[in-house]
């Protein structure tokens, strides 16, 4: 069955309960999955590595997952007004997938978590948007016809979701956050129905 890629790193939980929640959106879309991969921590220690299987959690991420996706969303903790080092070191390893044009003319759409409202989440957007400009996707925002986004006092942009992962339970999306979620998930999806469709028709 053909399939959107949810691929994202998280450490507190907040990313993840994104993920879950666009997973809902792709979902109601039809003709797809929804599937969930993470990528490991980054190491100070150069001699460290991860087991190769998370404890908990989505599996973790191959190029194989990437290459043949209808589709991605892509998300990341904000560090510093950009991505996790985890999400940037697995993209700095997709070359061969820009060597080859794997990932040409595909939807993808991105999101983000931070501590603090204004910590930088538009910032953290752009730069995820960059490497997937280069590997010639087609970026997908998020539109002002969707209520909740002007609505919101919580996460929420025209250039992803987000979410403010304040408080004692950082992963609880407000309902806002959860409708802009679903309709990133569910936006994406029917536009690489369309997209399937038109490579079928030409």
């Amino acid at each position: 069955m053909p399939y959107i890629l949810i691929l994202y790193y998280s450490r507190t939980g907040a990313t993840h309960a994104m993920a879950q929640q666009i997973a809902r959106g792709v979902n109601r879309a039809s003709g797809f999955e929804a599937r969930l991969r993470t990528v490991p921590p980054v190491s100070a220690e150069t001699e460290a590595t991860a087991p190769a299987v998370p404890e908990s959690g989505a599996p973790y991420a191959t190029l194989d997952d990437l290459k043949h996706c209808s589709g991605l969303l892509l998300g990341s903790p904000t560090r510093f007004g950009n991505m996790a080092a985890p999400l940037k070191y697995f993209l700095d390893s997709t070359s061969s997938l820009w060597v080859n044009g794997d990932l040409i003319d595909k939807p993808a759409a991105v999101f983000t978590s931070t501590s603090s409202l204004h910590g930088g989440q538009e910032a953290t957007l752009l730069s995820m948007m960059l490497p997937l400009l280069h590997q010639g996707m087609i970026l997908v925002g998020q539109p002002y016809s969707e209520p909740a986004l002007t609505r919101t006092r919580t996460g929420g942009t025209p250039y992803g979701a987000s979410h403010w992962a304040a408080g004692p339970e950082p992963e609880t999306l407000s309902e806002d956050e959860i409708t802009l979620c679903q309709a990133l998930g569910e936006r994406l999806a029917r536009l690489a129905e369309k997209t399937r469709d038109r490579k079928t028709t030409d």
